[in-house]
């Protein structure tokens, strides 16, 4: 791994809507231009993806892990309490910052995705404007991370 992609962000991105990924890799290229992004499209692809992290971590370096996930609730296939919990009970992703992106404005689902170590629970911005702010809002946590495994 070359200099550049140890210090720039690694953010993984769980979300199934094709156009919610494409506003979410807008408003990322706008406020966190840096920002190496990892879309994956359900709980199932999310936990494939983080088992070849694992493995390139215990083979190379903790560094292959991303800075920080961002998690969509509603998935097919595995959705993102399922995802939450399980990324919970791996030991190397105890410190990566997980925060919940979701249309829920459900206090019941806030207060489940917290209790189960979610850093952060956001309802998804109704404005472009919105989500650009939500960007900058979780840069403390990929950025804090960054290279810091």
């Amino acid at each position: 791994m070359d200099n550049i992609q140890a210090t720039t962000p690694l953010v993984l991105i769980a979300e199934d809507d094709p156009d919610d990924r494409m506003l979410i890799r807008e408003a990322f290229e706008e406020r966190c231009p840096n920002c190496r992004l990892r879309f994956v499209q359900d709980g199932e692809e999310l936990m494939a993806f983080i088992g070849e992290s694992l493995s390139d971590a215990q083979n190379l370096s903790p560094s292959v892990l991303p800075d920080m996930v961002l998690l969509d609730l509603n998935m097919p296939l595995k959705d993102g309490r399922e995802s939450l919990i399980e990324l919970r009970n791996i030991a190397l992703f105890e410190q990566v910052p997980t925060v919940v992106m979701t249309t829920s404005e459900s206090d019941e689902d806030k207060q489940f995705c917290l209790a189960n170590g979610a850093d952060d629970y956001l309802v998804k911005p109704s404005s472009y404007t919105k989500l650009l702010d939500a960007v900058e809002s979780l840069q403390p946590y990929f950025l804090k991370n960054t290279g810091n495994h």
